[in-house]
């Protein structure tokens, strides 16, 4: 997911339409420590597909000196480029570098702890995105608050394979810097983010709400907020006997066939189908990652003629099913279309294709 400025302007009325009310519950008090797990979950649990807990977030006000002190050994550092020129840090400790890489090359986290080296920039280029998805989910979440002006608009810009030249790099006085404590994949990988901004805020009120945005944002929700739109996540149709599905008790169980997580179809309520998607998780819930998006030829400007020829074939082939003996003969011998039709006693005028009684139902 590759996360930026104008994407993040761009989505985040849809977003804090979708999660504002929770938002805003979860953040009484001007918790900045709640901002970031959220972030650093939905980050994760997004762009990765990786869970992802946070069982420690502290925030402290250190002075430089101090925050200096905070990198252990081979930790990831990455500078941030914030507004009003304000410069940040974001540190990751081995371990968790390590798992948000190998979710990336191997498809999952391993047991096995990270090697002893220093990382590198491919590393840093692997775990930029992840950076900047974190970043963006908390200005989602604080958006609105005071907390935004300096917590706000920073995204990753480079990496610094030696602490040393931080000291002479970061100029404020005084950092706000939150400390998490993270385990990926169910505890496969357990270690520490820490993002250091100035404490002294250079957002301003460009990143403070705008009383235009918020009131768009209320007339819409009261518009179309409750506006319900079903469609049915369908895994697999299953045709059962009738006495079978009498006798269907507690606990009893129903193969399915050639069902696959893969291939979840997204319908309409009367079965047109409109994606293809596979089955999943997000935040504890449900999810359908959609990988098909059908396409509908009433939206060109000129669909391809149906192929008639074909049509009859089937057409053909299906009336064949469930017909006597005799009439099957018969339709062998009949040449012309319509005499077939005929046979078949189709009501053509009314565009019906039916088959007689005799054919089966």
């Amino acid at each position: 997911m590759a996360v930026d400025g104008t994407g993040i302007a761009e989505t985040v009325l849809r977003r804090r339409l979708a999660r504002g009310m929770a938002d805003g519950a979860a953040l009484a008090g001007g918790a900045v420590e709640r901002a970031w797990d959220m972030a650093l979950r939905r980050a994760a649990q997004d762009m990765l597909s990786l869970p992802l807990d946070v069982s420690g977030c502290q925030l402290r006000r250190l002075s430089v000196t101090e925050l200096l002190e905070l990198p252990g050994a081979r930790a990831l550092i990455g500078v941030l480029d914030g507004p009003g020129e304000a410069m940040g840090v974001i540190v990751m400790s081995p371990d968790v570098m390590a798992g948000l890489v190998e979710v990336q090359t191997l498809g999952r986290v391993s047991a096995q702890p990270p090697l002893a080296r220093k990382p590198t920039r491919t590393d840093a280029a692997m775990v930029a995105g992840f950076c900047d998805a974190a970043l963006a989910e908390m200005e989602l979440v604080l958006h609105g608050t005071h907390e935004l002006g300096w917590a706000g608009g920073f995204r990753y810009a480079s990496f610094l394979d030696d602490p040393r030249p931080l000291g002479l790099m970061l100029e404020d006085p005084l950092w706000q810097v939150i400390e998490a404590d993270l385990s990926l994949a169910g505890g496969m990988k357990s270690g520490r983010i820490l993002l250091a901004l100035p404490a002294r805020g250079r957002g301003g009120d460009a990143l403070a709400e705008d009383p235009r945005e918020a009131a768009f944002a209320a007339d819409l929700m009261a518009q179309v907020g409750h506006a319900a739109c079903r469609l049915d996540a369908v895994l697999l149709r299953l045709s059962v006997d009738l006495t079978q599905m009498m006798a269907l008790g507690v606990e009893d169980v129903l193969p399915l066939p050639g069902a696959s997580l893969d291939l979840v179809q997204l319908e309409t309520p009367d079965g047109r189908r409109m994606a293809t998607g596979r089955l999943g998780q997000a935040r504890g819930m449900r999810a359908l990652r959609l990988t098909h998006v059908e396409h509908d030829p009433a939206n060109d400007a000129a669909a391809p003629a149906p192929d008639m020829a074909a049509a009859q074939e089937d057409f053909i082939a299906r009336a064949r099913r469930g017909l006597p003996a005799e009439a099957v003969g018969a339709m062998d011998e009949a040449s012309p279309m319509a005499d077939l039709i005929s046979g078949l006693g189709i009501d053509t005028d009314a565009g019906l294709m039916d088959l007689p009684s005799h054919a089966g139902g």
